[in-house]
Protein backbone atom coordinates (compact mmCIF):
# COMPACT_ATOMS: atom_id res chain seq x y z
CA UNK A 1 0.00 0.00 0.00
CA UNK A 2 2.42 2.51 0.66
CA UNK A 3 4.41 1.49 -2.37
CA UNK A 4 1.41 2.41 -4.38
CA UNK A 5 0.99 5.94 -2.33
CA UNK A 6 4.76 7.06 -3.55
CA UNK A 7 4.54 5.68 -6.65
CA UNK A 8 1.18 7.86 -7.04
CA UNK A 9 3.06 11.02 -5.32
CA UNK A 10 5.78 10.30 -7.92
CA UNK A 11 3.38 10.21 -10.80
CA UNK A 12 1.73 13.28 -10.04
CA UNK A 13 1.92 16.63 -11.90
CA UNK A 14 5.17 19.09 -11.29
CA UNK A 15 2.88 22.67 -10.50
CA UNK A 16 0.01 21.30 -10.95
CA UNK A 17 1.10 20.78 -15.16
CA UNK A 18 0.67 17.42 -16.60
CA UNK A 19 3.90 15.86 -18.25
CA UNK A 20 4.12 16.74 -22.05
CA UNK A 21 5.72 14.64 -24.47
CA UNK A 22 6.71 15.28 -28.24
CA UNK A 23 4.51 13.95 -30.82
CA UNK A 24 7.46 11.92 -32.24
CA UNK A 25 7.99 8.86 -30.02
CA UNK A 26 11.51 8.75 -31.31
CA UNK A 27 12.43 12.27 -30.26
CA UNK A 28 16.27 12.34 -29.38
CA UNK A 29 16.84 12.98 -25.73
CA UNK A 30 17.56 16.93 -25.34
CA UNK A 31 14.41 17.05 -27.74
CA UNK A 32 12.05 15.63 -25.09
CA UNK A 33 13.79 17.86 -21.83
CA UNK A 34 13.52 21.25 -24.23
CA UNK A 35 9.48 20.50 -24.94
CA UNK A 36 9.37 19.52 -21.26
CA UNK A 37 11.06 22.70 -19.87
CA UNK A 38 9.62 24.94 -22.39
CA UNK A 39 6.40 23.99 -20.74
CA UNK A 40 7.94 24.27 -17.40
CA UNK A 41 9.30 27.86 -17.74
CA UNK A 42 5.74 28.85 -18.66
CA UNK A 43 5.42 29.21 -15.06
CA UNK A 44 8.49 31.78 -14.52
CA UNK A 45 7.09 33.88 -17.75
CA UNK A 46 7.41 33.84 -21.03
CA UNK A 47 10.42 34.32 -23.51
CA UNK A 48 11.18 37.04 -26.24
CA UNK A 49 11.96 36.25 -29.55
CA UNK A 50 13.24 38.00 -32.56
CA UNK A 51 13.18 36.96 -36.40
CA UNK A 52 16.70 37.11 -37.84
CA UNK A 53 18.01 38.95 -34.61
CA UNK A 54 21.67 38.20 -34.61
CA UNK A 55 21.79 37.91 -38.76
CA UNK A 56 21.37 41.37 -39.36
CA UNK A 57 19.90 44.76 -37.73
CA UNK A 58 18.23 48.21 -39.02
CA UNK A 59 22.05 49.14 -40.02
CA UNK A 60 23.79 46.34 -40.33
CA UNK A 61 24.20 43.19 -41.79
CA UNK A 62 25.93 39.88 -40.45
CA UNK A 63 28.57 41.19 -38.11
CA UNK A 64 29.85 39.44 -35.58
CA UNK A 65 28.34 39.25 -32.33
CA UNK A 66 25.45 42.35 -33.30
CA UNK A 67 22.15 42.29 -32.31
CA UNK A 68 19.79 45.36 -31.94
CA UNK A 69 17.72 43.79 -29.24
CA UNK A 70 20.96 43.22 -27.51
CA UNK A 71 22.53 46.89 -28.13
CA UNK A 72 19.10 48.11 -26.42
CA UNK A 73 18.46 46.11 -23.66
CA UNK A 74 21.97 44.30 -22.71
CA UNK A 75 20.36 41.43 -23.24
CA UNK A 76 19.88 38.52 -26.35
CA UNK A 77 16.45 37.47 -27.03
CA UNK A 78 15.63 34.10 -25.54
CA UNK A 79 14.44 32.91 -28.54
CA UNK A 80 15.61 33.28 -32.43
CA UNK A 81 13.27 32.45 -35.29
CA UNK A 82 14.56 31.69 -38.97
CA UNK A 83 13.95 30.65 -42.09
CA UNK A 84 14.06 27.82 -44.82
CA UNK A 85 12.89 29.82 -47.83
CA UNK A 86 14.96 29.33 -50.75
CA UNK A 87 16.32 26.56 -49.42
CA UNK A 88 18.81 24.78 -51.75
CA UNK A 89 20.44 28.17 -52.65
CA UNK A 90 22.92 29.91 -50.59
CA UNK A 91 20.88 32.36 -49.16
CA UNK A 92 17.59 32.30 -48.18
CA UNK A 93 14.55 34.22 -48.87
CA UNK A 94 15.57 37.22 -46.72
CA UNK A 95 19.35 36.90 -48.34
CA UNK A 96 20.43 35.41 -45.18
CA UNK A 97 23.00 32.63 -45.98
CA UNK A 98 22.51 29.25 -44.91
CA UNK A 99 25.98 28.43 -43.94
CA UNK A 100 26.20 31.56 -41.38
CA UNK A 101 22.52 30.39 -40.61
CA UNK A 102 23.52 26.81 -39.60
CA UNK A 103 26.55 28.56 -36.82
CA UNK A 104 24.24 31.15 -35.90
CA UNK A 105 21.40 28.54 -34.38
CA UNK A 106 24.31 26.42 -33.03
CA UNK A 107 25.44 29.51 -30.88
CA UNK A 108 22.05 30.60 -29.99
CA UNK A 109 21.58 26.24 -28.51
CA UNK A 110 25.12 26.82 -26.72
CA UNK A 111 24.49 29.79 -25.20
CA UNK A 112 20.85 27.92 -23.70
CA UNK A 113 18.45 29.83 -26.62
CA UNK A 114 16.02 28.56 -28.74
CA UNK A 115 15.72 28.29 -32.55
CA UNK A 116 12.14 28.45 -33.92
CA UNK A 117 11.95 28.00 -38.19
CA UNK A 118 9.44 28.98 -40.60
CA UNK A 119 9.55 27.88 -44.16
CA UNK A 120 8.25 30.28 -46.91
CA UNK A 121 8.60 27.72 -49.75
CA UNK A 122 8.26 28.39 -53.37
CA UNK A 123 5.07 26.96 -55.34
CA UNK A 124 6.78 23.96 -56.76
CA UNK A 125 4.51 23.88 -59.59
CA UNK A 126 4.94 27.43 -60.95
CA UNK A 127 8.03 28.78 -60.17
CA UNK A 128 6.80 31.30 -58.38
CA UNK A 129 7.18 32.01 -54.60
CA UNK A 130 4.79 31.58 -51.65
CA UNK A 131 2.79 34.31 -52.69
CA UNK A 132 2.11 32.93 -55.70
CA UNK A 133 -1.76 31.76 -55.02
CA UNK A 134 -1.86 28.94 -57.97
CA UNK A 135 -3.36 25.66 -57.22
CA UNK A 136 -0.01 23.67 -56.07
CA UNK A 137 -0.92 21.37 -53.01
CA UNK A 138 -2.57 18.27 -54.98
CA UNK A 139 -0.37 18.55 -57.12
CA UNK A 140 3.00 18.07 -54.74
CA UNK A 141 0.58 15.84 -52.19
CA UNK A 142 1.75 11.83 -53.38
CA UNK A 143 -0.15 10.97 -56.45
CA UNK A 144 0.60 14.48 -57.72
CA UNK A 145 2.84 15.60 -60.79
CA UNK A 146 5.26 17.67 -59.00
CA UNK A 147 5.26 15.11 -55.41
CA UNK A 148 8.77 14.44 -56.60
CA UNK A 149 9.89 18.26 -56.21
CA UNK A 150 8.66 18.51 -52.63
CA UNK A 151 10.69 15.11 -51.95
CA UNK A 152 14.01 16.92 -52.86
CA UNK A 153 13.00 19.88 -50.88
CA UNK A 154 11.88 18.02 -48.09
CA UNK A 155 15.21 15.70 -48.47
CA UNK A 156 16.81 19.68 -48.30
CA UNK A 157 14.81 20.37 -44.99
CA UNK A 158 15.91 17.37 -43.29
CA UNK A 159 19.71 17.62 -44.34
CA UNK A 160 19.53 20.76 -42.69
CA UNK A 161 18.04 20.10 -39.65
CA UNK A 162 20.55 17.24 -39.16
CA UNK A 163 23.61 19.97 -39.81
CA UNK A 164 22.39 21.62 -36.53
CA UNK A 165 24.70 19.36 -34.31
CA UNK A 166 26.71 20.47 -31.51
CA UNK A 167 29.12 17.48 -30.36
CA UNK A 168 27.11 14.24 -30.69
CA UNK A 169 24.01 16.77 -30.35
CA UNK A 170 21.45 17.19 -33.02
CA UNK A 171 19.95 21.05 -31.89
CA UNK A 172 16.68 20.43 -30.87
CA UNK A 173 14.54 22.91 -33.33
CA UNK A 174 11.15 24.02 -33.11
CA UNK A 175 9.70 23.92 -36.68
CA UNK A 176 6.89 26.28 -38.06
CA UNK A 177 6.27 24.77 -41.38
CA UNK A 178 2.89 26.21 -43.83
CA UNK A 179 1.73 29.14 -41.26
CA UNK A 180 -1.05 31.24 -41.69
CA UNK A 181 -2.62 28.87 -43.57
CA UNK A 182 -6.74 30.46 -42.54
CA UNK A 183 -5.50 33.60 -44.77
CA UNK A 184 -5.42 33.30 -48.59
CA UNK A 185 -2.14 34.61 -49.20
CA UNK A 186 -0.40 31.98 -49.68
CA UNK A 187 -0.54 28.88 -51.90
CA UNK A 188 -1.21 26.54 -48.92
CA UNK A 189 -3.83 29.09 -47.57
CA UNK A 190 -7.62 28.68 -47.33
CA UNK A 191 -9.27 29.14 -50.65
CA UNK A 192 -6.32 28.07 -52.41
CA UNK A 193 -6.20 24.10 -51.01
CA UNK A 194 -9.26 22.88 -49.96
CA UNK A 195 -8.59 22.16 -45.86
CA UNK A 196 -8.43 18.25 -46.48
CA UNK A 197 -5.34 19.16 -48.78
CA UNK A 198 -4.19 21.45 -46.51
CA UNK A 199 -4.30 18.70 -43.49
CA UNK A 200 -2.82 16.05 -46.13
CA UNK A 201 -0.12 18.49 -46.55
CA UNK A 202 1.06 19.02 -43.36
CA UNK A 203 0.87 15.09 -42.24
CA UNK A 204 2.69 14.11 -44.98
CA UNK A 205 5.50 16.45 -44.37
CA UNK A 206 5.49 15.55 -40.85
CA UNK A 207 5.28 11.97 -41.54
CA UNK A 208 8.11 12.19 -44.33
CA UNK A 209 10.44 14.00 -41.88
CA UNK A 210 10.60 12.13 -38.96
CA UNK A 211 9.73 8.38 -40.28
CA UNK A 212 11.39 8.61 -44.24
CA UNK A 213 13.99 11.19 -42.63
CA UNK A 214 14.93 10.20 -39.20
CA UNK A 215 14.75 13.60 -38.13
CA UNK A 216 13.75 13.26 -34.50
CA UNK A 217 15.48 16.85 -33.29
CA UNK A 218 12.06 18.57 -33.97
CA UNK A 219 9.03 19.73 -32.34
CA UNK A 220 6.14 21.03 -34.71
CA UNK A 221 4.33 24.22 -34.20
CA UNK A 222 0.77 24.88 -35.57
CA UNK A 223 -0.05 28.85 -36.22
CA UNK A 224 -3.19 30.56 -37.70
CA UNK A 225 -3.11 33.99 -38.35
CA UNK A 226 -5.68 36.27 -36.32
CA UNK A 227 -6.72 38.16 -38.57
CA UNK A 228 -8.78 35.94 -40.53
CA UNK A 229 -10.42 34.91 -37.54
CA UNK A 230 -13.84 35.44 -36.11
CA UNK A 231 -14.08 36.45 -33.00
CA UNK A 232 -17.38 35.21 -31.88
CA UNK A 233 -16.59 31.97 -33.22
CA UNK A 234 -12.78 31.81 -32.68
CA UNK A 235 -12.76 28.45 -31.72
CA UNK A 236 -13.82 26.88 -35.14
CA UNK A 237 -11.78 29.19 -36.69
CA UNK A 238 -8.45 28.90 -34.93
CA UNK A 239 -9.02 25.11 -35.65
CA UNK A 240 -9.79 25.27 -39.17
CA UNK A 241 -7.01 22.75 -41.05
CA UNK A 242 -5.96 21.58 -37.82
CA UNK A 243 -4.42 18.18 -38.15
CA UNK A 244 -4.62 16.25 -35.43
CA UNK A 245 -3.27 16.38 -31.69
CA UNK A 246 -0.46 13.38 -33.31
CA UNK A 247 0.54 15.83 -35.46
CA UNK A 248 1.05 19.00 -33.30
CA UNK A 249 3.30 20.01 -30.11
CA UNK A 250 3.30 23.51 -30.11
CA UNK A 251 -0.47 25.98 -30.62
CA UNK A 252 0.60 28.83 -31.97
CA UNK A 253 -0.73 31.92 -33.34
CA UNK A 254 0.20 35.09 -35.47
CA UNK A 255 -0.96 37.67 -34.54
CA UNK A 256 -0.37 41.49 -36.01
CA UNK A 257 -3.86 42.57 -36.17
CA UNK A 258 -5.04 43.26 -32.92
CA UNK A 259 -2.18 44.78 -31.55
CA UNK A 260 -1.83 47.59 -33.51
CA UNK A 261 -2.27 46.17 -37.24
CA UNK A 262 -2.57 48.82 -40.09
CA UNK A 263 -5.56 47.28 -41.63
CA UNK A 264 -7.58 46.77 -38.68
CA UNK A 265 -10.44 49.36 -38.37
CA UNK A 266 -11.23 48.44 -34.72
CA UNK A 267 -10.61 50.70 -32.16
CA UNK A 268 -7.18 50.15 -29.92
CA UNK A 269 -9.44 48.82 -26.90
CA UNK A 270 -11.42 46.37 -29.04
CA UNK A 271 -8.47 45.40 -30.52
CA UNK A 272 -7.27 44.40 -27.10
CA UNK A 273 -9.99 42.79 -26.04
CA UNK A 274 -9.78 40.09 -29.27
CA UNK A 275 -6.18 39.86 -28.61
CA UNK A 276 -6.69 38.47 -24.85
CA UNK A 277 -9.74 36.45 -26.33
CA UNK A 278 -7.53 34.71 -28.35
CA UNK A 279 -4.71 34.48 -25.98
CA UNK A 280 -7.14 33.09 -24.02
CA UNK A 281 -7.96 30.35 -26.53
CA UNK A 282 -4.83 29.11 -27.38
CA UNK A 283 -4.19 28.62 -23.47
CA UNK A 284 -7.20 26.97 -22.88
CA UNK A 285 -6.76 24.46 -26.01
CA UNK A 286 -3.04 23.84 -25.00
CA UNK A 287 -4.22 22.78 -21.62
CA UNK A 288 -6.90 20.67 -23.32
CA UNK A 289 -4.89 19.06 -25.26
CA UNK A 290 -2.14 18.79 -23.20
CA UNK A 291 0.22 20.81 -25.64
CA UNK A 292 2.17 24.49 -25.14
CA UNK A 293 1.02 27.87 -26.30
CA UNK A 294 2.73 30.59 -27.86
CA UNK A 295 2.31 33.28 -29.59
CA UNK A 296 4.08 32.93 -32.79
CA UNK A 297 4.61 35.80 -34.95
CA UNK A 298 3.48 39.65 -34.03
CA UNK A 299 4.55 43.19 -33.99
CA UNK A 300 3.89 46.61 -35.70
CA UNK A 301 6.15 47.23 -38.24
CA UNK A 302 8.09 50.14 -37.82
CA UNK A 303 6.90 50.50 -34.28
CA UNK A 304 5.34 53.97 -34.76
CA UNK A 305 3.45 53.37 -31.41
CA UNK A 306 6.67 54.97 -28.86
CA UNK A 307 4.58 52.75 -26.50
CA UNK A 308 3.98 49.94 -28.54
CA UNK A 309 5.70 46.66 -26.34
CA UNK A 310 3.94 47.84 -23.08
CA UNK A 311 0.65 49.30 -24.08
CA UNK A 312 -0.12 46.55 -27.20
CA UNK A 313 2.04 43.02 -25.72
CA UNK A 314 2.80 43.59 -22.05
CA UNK A 315 -0.70 45.44 -20.52
CA UNK A 316 -2.98 43.15 -22.31
CA UNK A 317 -0.80 40.43 -20.83
CA UNK A 318 -1.29 41.71 -17.42
CA UNK A 319 -4.85 41.69 -17.81
CA UNK A 320 -5.10 37.30 -18.59
CA UNK A 321 -2.06 36.71 -16.39
CA UNK A 322 -3.64 33.53 -14.96
CA UNK A 323 -2.74 32.22 -19.21
CA UNK A 324 0.51 30.06 -19.90
CA UNK A 325 2.31 31.57 -22.98
CA UNK A 326 5.50 29.90 -24.08
CA UNK A 327 7.00 32.72 -26.14
CA UNK A 328 6.59 36.05 -28.14
CA UNK A 329 7.99 36.37 -31.55
CA UNK A 330 8.59 39.37 -32.95
CA UNK A 331 9.66 40.05 -36.60
CA UNK A 332 12.70 40.93 -38.44
CA UNK A 333 14.56 44.61 -38.67
CA UNK A 334 15.12 44.95 -42.22
CA UNK A 335 15.60 48.33 -42.34
CA UNK A 336 15.04 51.29 -40.05
CA UNK A 337 11.51 51.75 -41.35
CA UNK A 338 10.66 47.86 -41.65
CA UNK A 339 11.69 46.92 -37.96
CA UNK A 340 9.82 45.08 -35.58
CA UNK A 341 12.67 45.51 -32.21
CA UNK A 342 14.18 48.80 -31.50
CA UNK A 343 17.28 49.74 -32.68
CA UNK A 344 19.90 52.49 -31.03
CA UNK A 345 18.04 55.46 -31.36
CA UNK A 346 14.46 54.10 -32.18
CA UNK A 347 11.55 56.03 -30.44
CA UNK A 348 10.61 52.57 -28.88
CA UNK A 349 13.92 52.22 -27.01
CA UNK A 350 13.21 53.65 -23.42
CA UNK A 351 9.54 51.38 -23.66
CA UNK A 352 12.01 48.40 -24.74
CA UNK A 353 13.78 48.83 -21.98
CA UNK A 354 10.83 48.94 -19.64
CA UNK A 355 9.41 45.59 -21.43
CA UNK A 356 12.48 43.88 -21.29
CA UNK A 357 12.31 44.77 -17.15
CA UNK A 358 9.13 43.34 -16.49
CA UNK A 359 9.60 39.97 -14.10
CA UNK A 360 6.95 38.42 -16.58
CA UNK A 361 9.25 38.90 -19.53
CA UNK A 362 12.62 36.55 -20.17
CA UNK A 363 15.17 37.45 -22.26
CA UNK A 364 17.95 34.83 -23.06
CA UNK A 365 19.90 35.80 -19.49
CA UNK A 366 16.69 35.04 -17.51
CA UNK A 367 15.78 31.66 -18.25
CA UNK A 368 17.18 28.20 -17.06
CA UNK A 369 18.91 26.11 -18.70
CA UNK A 370 15.91 24.25 -21.28
CA UNK A 371 17.97 21.64 -22.54
CA UNK A 372 18.83 19.68 -19.14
Amino acid sequence: MRFIFILFIFLLPINGQSQVMPIDKKATKKTKKLYKNLNLQTNKGIMFGHEDDVAYGANWWAEDGRSDVLETTGSYPAVYGWDLGKIGQPNNIDSVSFKNMKIWMKQVYKRGGVNTVSWHLDNLSTQGDSWDKNKTVAHILPGGKDHDKYLLKLDLVADFFKSIQVGFVKVPILFRPFHEHNGDWFWWGKGNCTEEEYIQLWRFTIDYLRENKKVNNLLYIYSPDASRMDIKNNRASYLYGYPGDEYVDILGLDDYWNVGGSSNKNNPEIQEEHFITNLRLIDQLAKEKNKIATLSETGQSGLSNAKWFTERILNPIKKCNDIKLSYILVWRNANARYCFAPYIGHQTEKDFVNFRLNKRILFEPDIDNLYK
